[in-house]
């Protein structure tokens, strides 16, 4: 029987499907898995990541109630950092409530297994937050929502379409008029674009972690692969044994993720009545905070195979070549509060 779904609703059919979603049957990281993200590649990562949000409640208000929600905590690694921090540095430990906002039973089942004893909460509705201070963080959180793709032809807009015939599936397009969207969200994104990925979800997303921020004041820390304006392109991509595969033939199987537009997000920040705090290459957040300076402090008395094993990791999440350059920090907060801390 063939059906048309809009590639957004394919999407989000092949990943959050409850019996074959793929997010609700695989472990999707780690060496077994289809990809690996920086809190596996070494545990400073999110160490710093830690000190980053520590040296913000220390800023913000260091008496006042800090809510910290991971947005998507993967296996619970940085979470399990972010609280060690915490416990180390603050002298009022019970002023931070962490929290996990998960989407997929699977990983919340191994996130809390590798959180066992640590006070942690995991909710499905942020109104469960309890009141203070709210600092979200999202490490490749917004990659894995979803988007629509829309492109041009002969001056008119169409959506691009996944038509399903048993097991074949091929892209197809509709006709549709662009300017609904941006009425509806109040951006111009055609403005001298001949193809756009439109990330709904995300707008939509933002906009209600906005109102959280604003409220009780606060921030939104991203960390994600993507790129700085310009021309839009067809970024959508599908990982399976750490190698990208046609997300068309296997449906469920593997993770389908798209770059993170920075300058729209930014847009959609100010939109929203956020401050843009800053927005730096992964590299140089990392360096700003000082990851090499404790990977000196770490390595100091260790053999020289396992200084080489520390450097080799966080070259790889500062290089260039790597992901130094590919992913990008940003961070977004309530207008009261000017905190540049790694952005400098």
């Amino acid at each position: 029987m063939k059906k048309k779904l809009p590639i957004d609703k394919f999407i989000e059919q092949a990943l959050y499907d409850k019996k074959e979603g793929y997010y609700m049957q695989k472990i999707p990281f780690g060496k077994k898995g289809d990809y690996i993200t920086s809190p596996d590649i070494t545990y400073i990562f999110s160490e710093m990541i830690g000190l980053w949000a520590f040296m913000f409640k220390k800023n913000v208000n260091e008496k006042k109630n800090l809510n910290i929600i991971e947005l998507g905590a993967g296996n619970g690694n940085m979470m399990k950092h972010i609280i060690r921090v915490f416990h180390k540095l603050s002298k009022n430990p019970n002023t931070t409530n962490f929290y996990i906002f998960e989407k997929s039973p699977l990983l919340k089942k191994i996130q809390k297994n590798n959180l066992k004893n640590v006070d942690v909460k995991w909710i499905k509705n942020l109104a469960e937050i309890r009141s203070g201070i709210n600092l979200f963080i999202g490490n490749e959180f917004l990659d894995s929502l979803t988007v629509k793709q829309f492109i041009k032809k002969n001056d008119e807009w169409y959506e691009r379409y996944i038509l399903e015939d048993k097991s074949l599936r091929k892209i197809v397009n509709i006709k549709i008029n662009i300017n609904k969207y941006e009425k509806k969200f109040g951006i111009n994104f055609s403005n001298k674009q001949n193809f756009i990925e439109l990330p709904i979800k995300q707008i939509q997303f933002v906009n209600l972690i906005s109102d959280y921020v604003k409220r009780n004041e606060g921030g939104v820390l991203f960390i994600d692969y993507g790129y700085n304006g310009g021309k839009m392109f067809d970024s959508l991509q599908a990982v399976k044994n750490h190698k990208k595969v046609n997300y068309l033939n296997n449906k469920g199987k593997v993770d389908i993720t798209h770059l993170i537009n920075f300058d729209l997000l930014k847009k959609i920040f100010k939109k929203s009545g956020l401050k843009i705090n800053g927005l730096i290459s992964q590299e140089l957040f990392l360096k700003k905070i000082g990851i090499f300076e404790r990977a000196e402090l770490i390595a100091q008395n260790l053999p020289f195979l396992q200084k080489s094993d520390i450097y080799y990791r966080i070259n790889r999440l500062t290089d260039k070549k790597q992901m130094g350059d590919l992913f990008n920090v940003i961070f977004a907060s309530s207008p009261n509060i000017n905190f540049k801390f790694g952005f400098k």
